[in-house]
């Protein structure tokens, strides 16, 4: 009896050790992690989202190879006698292509930090970005294109047109495969700069140092080494006062409707300055006094617009932080929209300058002097661009706005405010920024302020409760080291990205070399 009293008591134990699984119990085993059935779950969706990505790539191509397809017939359609068809053809492609690899890469800092902050959806950025950039090359891109070859190289010292055309030739497909390849690693760098590079490699093979006015390099360098170290101070300063006067005031509410609509008057005089004096100013040869007072007009305007506007989004608000952030995002999208325009008036004469190079003196017995692009060239630069950021930039658009430092609309307001102001004054002084080192510069401040208040915040919380209680680890249990350690700029970006501004101008001149040297030998 006693032993089977003790196996009716095991078979009770058994039951309630080993109770019975049932259908619900079985569907929340199945999304636990680690089971099988969860692993064959996510092997399935990483299957469908290669699949996905394999039939964008492929739709991405297509799409590439009817542009280029198209930029050949207009060349082709648009060419006069004396010149070779197969040679415009041939710049008319490497020209399409190079103006893919800077919406790609150069054109998606605009939208970078208003996508980190979440104003925009990756889409609608991309969207606006493409219409405003496109906007910009067509109407007022003709203004500022620049034949960079002109600054770059004494037109004295050519032997022949042949050597100049083959000399653009070279460096605009050797800065279209630089950038490219930039993009492909993830690293925001300055087409410029590229363009620079791809001349001067190109130019020292075939036509010697004596050919190159040195002192535009250096300004080029000067101006690598300072903008986006004026860039990272001014939006950490803008930072730092926003906060100082809004963020942490008792009485948010009340500093959001003083402060406020003083910033957003002064992005729109800084952008009307910017957009007046570097889109317009050469083709109208505006007066930058002129410019300024009229900058003071638009101040007050739009800071008499902007006060009801913020007083009846700041009705009713609660006294939080997130609140007054969120304020900015109207705001962020106004200015990176305007920041897109700006680019691409000015960027397009990247790819666009030396391919009008190429056209106009491909066949003349001596080199022309620039008397303006046509529009076919003008539609092949801008659609280039737009189509480049629309299929290829959403790598370097999460780059910039989403992997190197967390972004909200205040702190992408200030990176566009930023960069705006930044270029505006270097374009003042007569050096050539570059708008994707000045931004991505203005990211990387905001990450390092954050760094800094972050730790000092901390160091004195730690310091403060360690002097009450004289015991650091019930009270406060991280220690000064490991605040020490807290970083919130990823580095390795910052040391990628830097080391490939570092690198762009050497490697698009040693690219352009070899491909110069190549066409010299097979000529």
């Amino acid at each position: 009896m006693a032993k089977r009293g003790n196996g009716a008591k095991k078979k009770r134990a058994d039951r309630v050790i080993r109770p019975r699984v049932g259908a619900a119990s079985l569907r929340r085993r199945a999304h636990e992690p680690g089971t099988p059935l969860d692993k064959d779950l996510r092997k399935i969706e990483r299957l469908e989202e290669a699949t996905r990505a394999a039939s964008r790539s492929y739709l991405a191509l297509g799409a590439t190879l009817v542009f280029l397809l198209a930029a050949a017939l207009l060349a082709d359609s648009h060419a006069v006698r004396g010149q070779s068809e197969l040679l415009l053809v041939f710049a008319a492609v490497i020209g399409g292509y190079l103006a893919l690899t800077i919406g790609a890469n150069d054109v998606a800092n605009n939208v970078g930090p208003a996508v980190g902050a979440r104003a925009l959806s990756m889409t609608g950025a991309l969207a606006l970005a493409a219409v405003f950039e496109c906007a910009g090359a067509l109407i007022a891109g003709d203004e500022v294109v620049e034949t960079i070859s002109q600054d770059l190289i004494d037109p004295a010292l050519l032997p022949n047109t042949d050597v100049f055309v083959w000399v653009m030739m070279s460096a605009m497909l050797a800065a279209a495969l630089w950038v490219h390849l930039a993009t492909y690693v993830g690293a925001p760098i300055s087409t410029t700069h590229s363009i620079v590079g791809g001349v001067l490699g190109a130019g020292l093979i075939g036509l010697g140092a004596s050919a190159l006015d040195w002192s535009v390099v250096a300004s080029v360098f000067a101006a690598w080494l300072l903008s986006p170290i004026a860039g990272a101070f001014i939006a950490a300063a803008l930072v730092a006062f926003i906060e100082i006067n809004m963020i942490y005031k008792p009485d948010k509410i009340a500093a959001v409707r003083r402060w406020l609509p003083v910033l957003v008057a002064l992005m729109a005089a800084v952008f009307f300055a910017f957009i007046s004096l570097n889109v317009f100013g050469q083709g109208w040869g505006l007066d930058a006094r002129l410019v300024l007072l009229t900058c003071v007009s638009v101040f007050g305007l739009v800071y008499l617009l902007a006060g009801p506007w913020v007083h009846a989004q700041s009705e009713g608000m609660e006294n939080r932080n997130q609140n007054v952030r969120q304020l900015f995002r109207s705001p962020l999208i106004f200015a990176a929209c305007l920041l897109s325009f700006a680019h691409g008036s000015n960027d397009v004469a990247n790819a666009v300058a030396p391919l009008a190079a190429v056209l106009e003196n491909a066949g003349q017995p001596e080199l022309l002097e620039p008397e303006g692009v046509p529009f076919w060239v003008m539609l092949i630069g801008a659609t280039g661009i737009s189509l480049g950021l629309f299929l290829y930039g959403p790598r370097i658009v999460r780059v910039v706005g989403v992997q190197i430092t967390r972004m909200n609309p205040m702190r992408a307001f200030c990176v566009a405010l930023a960069a705006a102001f930044t270029v505006l004054v270097a374009s003042e002084l007569g050096m050539p920024v570059s708008t994707t080192q000045t931004v991505v510069g203005a990211v990387f401040g905001i990450g390092f302020f954050r760094e800094f208040a972050a730790r000092y915040s901390r160091q004195r919380r730690y310091y403060i409760l360690t002097k009450k209680s004289r015991q650091a680890a019930p009270v406060f249990p991280a220690t000064r080291d490991e605040i020490l350690r807290r970083k919130l700029v990823r580095r390795s970006h910052f040391i990628g990205i830097v080391a490939t501004w570092a690198v762009t101008v050497p490697c698009a001149a040693t690219i352009a070399a070899l491909i110069y040297a190549g066409i010299d030998w097979i000529r």
